[in-house]
C-alpha cells in the first residue's frame, strides 16, 4: 500500500492546490457575476467543453489507453512498442479532434439551444453572448484531449506530479481573467458581459498552456511521440473498441451532467449557477481523493493483472476501497451538515446574496450524499478496464443512468435543483452496488470482513461528528456571513472541531491508531 499512498498523496496534494485555486476563482466569480443572467450564460458555455474534458481526461481515454500502453511496456523492455502505439494513437486523435471541434463550432447555437433555460433563450442578446463564449472556449477540449494522451503516458510511467499539477493553470488563467474584468468594470451588465468574454479566452489559453507543460515533461521522460501519418493500426483499432463503451462506463458522472443540463433548463433562473457553485465543494474531495485513487490504481492494477498476480490485485483493490471510505465518508457527512454555512462563508458577497448562499448549500447536501459512491465507482471500474472489460461498466452505468432520469422526473417537481442533485447521488450508489456485485460473483474482488468492519466504524465515527456539528454551527451566529476575519475564524473552528471529533472517535474505535498514523506520515502503510 506504500506506493499507492505515495501516488495518491502526490496526485491528491497537487489536485488540492488546484481545487484551492478553484475556490478562489469561484469566490471571485460569485461576487463579480453573481447568479443568473451573465453568470448562468457563462456556466452553460463553460460546461460543454469542461464536461467533455472530464469525460475523456478522467474517464474513457485513460481507461482504454493505459492498459494497452502498459501491456506493451511489459512486452518490450526498451519500450519501443509502447512508443509506437502512442504515436499511432496521436496520429489518429489529432484529425478527429479537428473535425469534431470544427463541427461543434458550426452547430453551437443549436447545441446551446438544447441546454439553455427558457429565460436565456428568451433574451436574444444574452443567448448570443453565451454562444460566443462557448465558441471561444471550445478549443480547450482539443488542447486537453491531446494533453490527456501525454498525461496518460506519464501516469503509466508512475510520474504523476506533472499531470496532477496541470489543472492549476486553468484556475490561474480564470482568476487572471476575473481580476482583469474587475479592474476594468464598474459592476454594470456590460462589464459583466465583458468579463464573460475574458473568461472564455482564458479557458482556451489554459488548455494550450497545459498541453505545452505536459509535452515538456513527456519529452523529458524520453517518450515524446513523433507526428506520423494517420493509420488504423491494430493497436488503434483495439483502443477504439475499448474507448467507445468506456466513454459510457467510466464517464457516468459526466454523462449524467449532460442529462442534468436538460432538466436544469426547466428550472428557475440561477439554478445552473447554484449547481456549479455547489459542485465546486463536491469536486474538492472528489477530485483530491477520487481522481487520485482512480489515476493511481489503474496502472498498478494493469501491471498486477499482466503479471497474473491476482492476490496483488486484490490487495491493491482493498487498500483503495478502505482509503476511499476513510477519506470520503467524513468529508461527505461534514459537507451535508455544514453545507449552508460553508457556502455562505465562501460565496456570499457582492452580487451573491445570502439567499443565494443558502440555496447553494442545500444543493451541496444533495450532491454529497453520493460523494463516497462517485469515488468508489472510480476505484472499482479500473478493475474491469485493467482486464480490458469495458462492456460490464457500460451495462451498470446504463442502468444507473436510467434510474437517474426516473428519479429526476420524480424528485425535481418536489425539490427543484436539490432533487436533481439527490437523484444523481442515489443513481451513483446503485452503480456501486452493481459493480461490486459483479466483481464479487466473478471472484475478481471480494470485500474482506476486516475491511467491512473498518468501514462500519468509519461510518459510526462520522455520525458522531455530524451530531456534534449540528449543535456547534448555530453557536457561530452570523459569523459565516460576517467580515473576512469572522468567516475565517468560524470556518477554522468548524474544520478543527469536525476533524478532532471524527479522528478522535476513529482512534477510539480502532479505525486509525498510532502505528497507522506513523505509517501514513511516512507513506509506508
Amino acid at each position: 500500500m506504500s506506493s499507492l499512498i505515495k501516488s495518491v498523496g502526490t496526485i491528491g496534494g497537487l489536485t488540492m492546490v488546484s481545487r484551492l485555486f478553484g475556490f478562489v476563482r469561484d469566490m471571485l466569480l460569485s461576487r463579480i457575476l453573481g447568479a443568473g443572467g451573465v453568470a448562468d450564460a457563462w456556466q452553460l458555455a463553460f460546461q460543454l467543453p469542461n464536461i467533455f474534458r472530464r469525460l475523456f481526461a478522467e474517464g474513457a481515454f485513460a481507461a482504454a489507453f493505459v492498459p494497452l500502453f502498459n501491456q506493451r511496456m511489459t512486452k518490450e523492455g526498451d519500450a519501443s512498442e509502447a512508443r509506437r502505439f502512442a504515436e499511432s494513437v496521436l496520429a489518429v486523435l489529432i484529425p478527429i479532434l479537428i473535425v469534431f471541434s470544427a463541427l461543434l463550432l458550426v452547430v453551437m447555437p443549436w447545441v446551446m439551444g438544447l441546454f439553455a433555460s427558457d429565460r436565456l433563450e428568451g433574451d436574444p442578446a444574452m443567448f448570443g453572448h453565451a454562444v460566443l463564449m462557448a465558441r471561444i472556449a471550445f478549443p480547450y477540449l482539443a488542447f486537453m484531449s491531446v494533453a490527456t494522451l501525454f498525461a496518460a503516458i506519464l501516469n503509466s510511467l508512475s510520474r504523476f506530479a506533472a499531470a496532477a499539477a496541470a489543472p492549476i493553470m486553468l484556475n490561474i488563467c480564470l482568476i487572471a481573467a476575473l481580476l482583469l474584468g474587475m479592474a476594468q468594470g464598474d459592476g454594470s451588465e456590460a462589464a459583466r458581459t465583458a468579463t464573460g468574454l475574458y473568461l472564455a479566452i482564458a479557458v482556451t489559453l489554459s488548455g494550450l498552456f497545459q498541453l505545452g507543460w505536459l509535452f515538456f515533461w513527456v519529452r523529458r521522460a524520453g517518450f515524446a511521440p513523433a507526428l506520423r501519418r494517420p493509420r488504423m493500426t491494430a493497436g488503434v483499432r483495439e483502443m477504439g473498441v475499448l474507448i467507445l463503451p468506456a466513454v459510457f462506463g467510466a464517464g457516468i458522472y459526466q454523462i449524467s451532467r449532460f442529462i442534468d443540463l436538460f432538466f436544469i433548463a426547466t428550472l428557475p433562473d440561477k439554478s445552473i449557477t447554484y449547481l456549479a457553485m455547489a459542485d465546486r465543494l463536491n469536486q474538492l474531495p472528489l477530485g483530491i481523493i477520487g481522481i487520485a485513487l482512480g489515476t493511481a490504481i489503474l496502472p498498478a492494477l494493469s501491471r498486477f493483472i499482466a503479471a497474473s498476480d491476482d492476490d496483488g490485485a486484490a490487495r491493491l483493490q482493498s487498500n483503495a476501497v478502505e482509503l476511499a471510505m476513510l477519506l470520503t465518508v467524513p468529508a461527505a457527512v461534514a459537507l451535508f451538515v455544514a453545507g449552508p454555512a460553508i457556502t455562505s462563508a465562501f460565496y456570499v458577497g457582492g452580487n451573491y446574496s445570502v439567499a443565494d448562499g443558502l440555496a447553494t448549500g442545500a444543493v451541496v447536501g444533495g450532491l454529497v450524499v453520493g460523494l463516497p459512491a462517485y469515488v468508489l465507482v472510480k476505484v472499482l471500474v479500473p478493475n474491469f478496464f485493467a482486464r480490458k472489460d469495458t462492456r460490464t461498466p457500460v451495462w451498470t452505468a446504463g442502468a444507473s443512468l436510467l434510474l437517474n432520469i426516473a428519479l429526476n422526473l420524480l424528485l425535481i417537481p418536489r425539490f427543484g435543483i436539490v432533487g436533481l442533485a439527490l437523484a444523481g447521488s442515489i443513481a451513483a450508489w446503485s452503480n456501486v452496488a452493481m459493480l461490486y456485485t459483479i466483481l464479487h460473483r466473478s471472484g475478481r474482488y471480494r470485500l474482506s470482513p476486516r475491511v467491512a468492519g473498518r468501514i462500519v466504524r468509519i461510518v459510526v465515527a462520522a455520525a458522531a461528528m455530524a451530531i456534534a456539528l449540528h449543535y456547534l454551527i448555530p453557536l457561530a451566529g452570523d459569523a459565516f456571513v460576517g467580515g473576512v476575519f469572522e468567516r475565517i475564524a468560524a470556518l477554522s473552528a468548524l474544520v478543527a472541531a469536525g476533524a478532532s471529533i471524527f479522528f478522535g472517535c476513529a482512534f477510539l474505535l480502532g479505525v486509525v491508531n498510532r502505528e497507522t498514523v506513523g505509517q501514513l506520515r511516512r507513506r509506508q502503510l
